[in-house]
């Protein structure tokens, strides 16, 4: 799904560059500053970033919305979601999602909380959800649940509204937003572990683990040890849950980041190499050929002759 195109970071200075000629007339239902982003119920800022730039996107930044009309196919962190109405989302650091289709009728709101904004937690006191041991979620919720969380972007958005609005009112509001959505979160785990199958739950396990590791490990052994789990079983497993075998999910995982760090650093190939564990330079190389037709510098050279 990746592996022909190079996910974009999409961070605040990419939407404002974005966004910079339509800014005026979506003021009513979008904001943006170096700190926060939203939107608030139309989702034009949304598609004009999108028909403006290419997906797949990575993001290193947080963003938490509610779906509350409308369809979205997209792809997140490696796997295809179906969003529908009544649908809240999480996007952490480092997550990669690639656009698929939308429907005609899409109402959103959400918001975007950029590197410069204060977060509401101090360093180890985040909500577990989002200390990043999870790196995105969607969850079905209620009417009531999806209200609340309605409320308080509703009242983020009235606050973010008034000439030099109280930043200290907006990071609490954020902070209860987060506590809302960790403890949904942790409900839907719980329901999820009683009722998926074996072999669901081992699939999504090794998702995790292959967004978390894919960097560092590149074999299957170490996953299969991480789970207790044979090689050839989990192998069976994942190819049985998702048409597609366990090397593959680590592969695209693995080029999806090389290709974030060829086209947004300068960092020689022997330290992407290095960094990203491989054994040497000569064997990154061919790895990265094999997988994608391209050398690491032939593709880095055509994504700058692009810009």
């Amino acid at each position: 799904m990746y592996m022909g195109k190079t996910p974009k970071l999409m961070n605040y200075s990419r939407m404002k560059d974005l966004l910079s000629t339509h800014i005026a007339e979506m003021r009513e239902k979008s904001f943006i500053s170096n700190e926060l982003g939203m939107v608030h119920g139309d989702p034009s800022a949304f598609l004009t970033v999108l028909s403006q730039s290419q997906p797949p996107f990575s993001i290193d930044d947080y963003r938490l919305g509610v779906l509350v009309n409308g369809e979205i196919h997209v792809s997140i962190n490696l796997v295809e979601r179906h969003l529908t109405a009544g649908t809240l989302v999480f996007l952490g650091p480092g997550s990669i999602l690639s656009p698929i289709s939308f429907s005609d009728d899409i109402v959103i709101f959400g918001l975007a909380l950029f590197a410069d904004f204060p977060m509401p937690f101090a360093a180890g006191q985040m909500p577990l959800a989002f200390n990043g041991s999870v790196r995105d979620f969607q969850i079905q919720a209620n009417e009531y649940d999806i209200i609340t969380a309605r409320h308080i972007i509703d009242a983020i958005w009235h606050t973010i509204q008034q000439t030099d609005y109280n930043r200290q009112t907006v990071t609490s509001l954020v902070g209860a937003l987060m506590h809302h959505y960790d403890g949904l979160y942790h409900q839907q785990a719980e329901l999820l572990q009683a009722s998926q199958s074996r072999e669901q739950t081992i699939f999504d396990r090794f998702i995790y683990l292959v967004n978390q590791y894919a960097t560092r490990e590149h074999q299957i052994r170490f996953y299969a040890e991480k789970m207790c789990l044979t090689e050839r079983y989990l192998g069976t497993v994942i190819r049985q849950a998702s048409g597609t075998t366990a090397k593959e999910w680590i592969d695209r995982a693995l080029i999806a980041h090389i290709k974030i760090e060829l086209k947004h650093s300068d960092k020689p190939i022997a330290r992407i190499s290095e960094a990203l564990n491989f054994p040497n330079p000569a064997f990154f190389c061919k790895y990265f050929k094999r997988e994608t037709g391209f050398s690491p510098t032939e593709f880095r050279e055509g994504m700058r002759a692009d810009k």
